[in-house]
């Protein structure tokens, strides 16, 4: 079931530095967000805080709270691999396993968990390459290596190996930024239909990406230069980028800034 997240009055910082400043925002189950912004505005760091990988950076710290239907995922008895588990993540650039086969980059997750069953392994492997449509064009080298796949398909084999242990949210931090026209368009046709089991967030620089791919979308934005993240506004993604309702989302939309 997928979830809907409530963050409040959220700050992440990076030792005394505080990268993210006050962010509210409530997402909804079944949709894509997307966050939108200059280099260096903190979007990256937010959405790390959404499955407590801003952590796992020495001296990284959070404050307010991030909420998966009505749990604190910072709560104190709350483990942060099973956090990770629930909110899956794909990254910038496509990381498969190099010497990994396919297959088993698919199912590493799963035997991480202690997952043994062969026949449910196979199962897995195969489902979760069909969602990520990914399937016919592998079914026939699952035993190749993940690495020997174009950058298109690594970065499908990658959103495979998040949605096979399966999460109810799914993190995509420039999913597409290293890849081709194709690849991304590829890309974007999946998220529209991962949303259907999935509440998805992206970063993306793309601001037609975000236009083509979300429901709603947030800008965020630096007051000037050294000072924290702050989520300008947000709202559904038609409106953001026809009638904005703060100036300097309408200016970093329109190209005079950013």
């Amino acid at each position: 079931m997928a979830k809907r997240i409530d963050v409040k009055n959220l700050n992440a910082y990076y030792g005394t530095f505080r990268a993210v400043e006050d962010v509210t925002m409530t997402i909804e189950p079944r949709s894509v967000t997307a966050l939108i912004g200059p280099s260096g505005c903190g979007k990256s760091t937010f959405i790390r805080t959404l499955n407590r990988m801003h952590e796992v950076i020495p001296g990284a710290r959070v404050e307010g709270s991030v909420h998966l239907d009505d749990a604190d995922i910072y709560a104190a008895n709350v483990d942060p691999v099973g956090v990770r588990r629930t909110v899956g993540m794909v990254f910038q650039r496509p990381n498969p396993f190099p010497t990994m086969s396919i297959a088993d980059n698919v199912v590493a997750g799963l035997r991480l968990n202690g997952l043994k069953n062969k026949t449910v392994l196979a199962e897995a492997v195969e489902a979760s390459l069909r969602a990520a449509n990914l399937w016919n064009e592998v079914k026939d080298r699952l035993n190749k290596p993940g690495a020997g796949l174009s950058g298109g398909q690594q970065q499908r084999l990658c959103i495979a190996r998040a949605i096979a242990v399966e999460p109810q949210v799914l993190l995509m931090d420039e999913p597409c930024s290293a890849l081709d026209p194709i690849s991304t368009l590829a890309i974007e046709d999946l998220i529209t239909e991962l949303k259907s089991r999935y509440t998805i967030v992206i970063v993306t620089h793309n601001m037609q990406q975000a236009a083509r791919v979300s429901d709603r979308t947030g800008f965020f934005n630096l007051v000037e230069t050294g000072q924290p993240g702050r989520l300008i506004e947000m709202d559904d993604t038609h409106k953001i980028f026809s009638n904005p309702s703060i100036r300097a989302t309408e200016d970093y939309i329109s190209g005079r800034f950013g």
